[in-house]
């Protein structure tokens, strides 16, 4: 037995089938334009467009034959993906990747969305370090700028406002600036909030 069907049920049916297919592009859309891990994940040297593809985090396509650089559309953190030497930092509100004629080339960053107290900026030093040694990376020129370190040595030079920065190497295939100093927030004027640098590259410090 076959049960009619009126032509208004038709129409009814095809307008939720379109809202359905509306409804879906709309949350695609809106995955991508606002991811819910949103990281830039690159290895220095490797052409731009790899970066991009690999990245959840949405960054504009390299100008043809320039030397330039550019920053990701939203927060988002960085996921080094060297098989050998990788590491992940937090999410970064401050970060600048740079090119050199469709090539990744530097990062320069600020692994935090906002300037921190000293006991949280540690925190996010002392991790990173963690996952440099874990991964091999070597820290170099130790005498003059060694790693920094949860101490009440370093407490102290930190809270005195003192420039602190160190270098760590990869062997001969990159290199790592970290630094640590302090930042005046107008948020927390009555606070001591801290700033951490990050620069990663190929190598331009003599070991």
């Amino acid at each position: 037995m076959k049960w009619p069907v009126s032509k208004g049920g038709v129409r009814i049916g095809l307008g939720l089938f379109a809202l359905a297919v509306l409804l879906l592009a709309v949350l695609r859309w809106w995955e991508r334009t606002y991811p819910k891990n949103p990281e830039i994940a690159l290895v220095i040297g490797e052409p731009w467009e790899t970066m991009r593809q690999r990245s959840s985090a949405r960054i504009d396509p390299a100008i043809p034959n320039e030397i330039w650089y550019t920053i990701p559309k939203s927060d988002a953190r960085l996921r080094f993906a060297d098989p050998q030497y990788g590491f992940i930092t937090p999410l970064a509100r401050f970060f600048t990747v740079s090119y050199i004629k469709g090539r990744v080339d530097s990062v320069r960053m600020s692994p935090q969305i906002e300037p921190l107290p000293l006991d949280d900026a540690l925190k996010v030093v002392l991790d990173l370090q963690a996952q440099w040694v874990k991964a091999g990376w070597e820290p170099i020129h130790v005498r003059d700028d060694p790693p920094i370190a949860d101490t009440l040595q370093w407490r102290a030079n930190l809270a005195a406002c003192e420039s602190n920065v160190s270098y760590w190497s990869a062997g001969q295939r990159f290199q790592i600036m970290l630094g640590m100093a302090c930042f005046q927030d107008d948020k927390h004027p009555d606070e001591t909030r801290y700033l951490i640098t990050l620069a990663l590259a190929k190598p331009w410090v003599d070991p």
